[in-house]
């Protein structure tokens, strides 16, 4: 009998506490490997729009407002050229805006204006309905 009992305290089998991930990793590189297969067969981005007969975008030229060094307004519109000052610059907008309010227009500003009065005529134009304005540069 004390035979039996040594053996059983000889042997002495530990608890193992670890766990064994490597079967865990090998799933997750094989669902890893069948997503990178059918992702680029996903295509959520494809809407079938409708269409319409005889429509025609036709976009409106631009309505060019150059502000000299004198701070005087010259507006090109449709190869005639306009004087205007700051203050009458809200009626031409309203007018403007009540024929086309999609009209687009673009300031091209002297360098040396001030920026405060770039933003003045922006907003002017901006309160008076006009839509869509943009600002001229010149590329280096």
């Amino acid at each position: 009998m004390s035979n039996i009992q040594r053996t059983s305290r000889g042997s002495g089998r530990r608890v193992m506490s670890d766990i064994n991930v490597v079967p865990y990793i090998d799933v997750m590189l094989v669902l890893l490997v069948i997503f990178m297969v059918t992702a680029p067969f996903v295509n959520p981005g494809v809407v079938n729009l409708p269409s319409v007969g005889g429509a025609q975008v036709q976009p409106l030229p631009p309505i060019f407002l150059n502000i000299g060094d004198d701070e005087q307004i010259k507006i090109n519109e449709n190869g005639q050229t306009r004087l205007l000052n700051r203050s009458q610059l809200g009626s031409f907008a309203r007018e403007l805006a009540n024929k086309n309010p999609d009209q687009p227009m673009v300031i091209a500003a002297d360098k040396s204006i001030r920026y405060e009065v770039v933003m003045d005529v922006m907003s002017r134009l901006k309160e008076n309905g006009v839509k869509r304005v943009g600002l001229a540069v010149k590329s280096k």
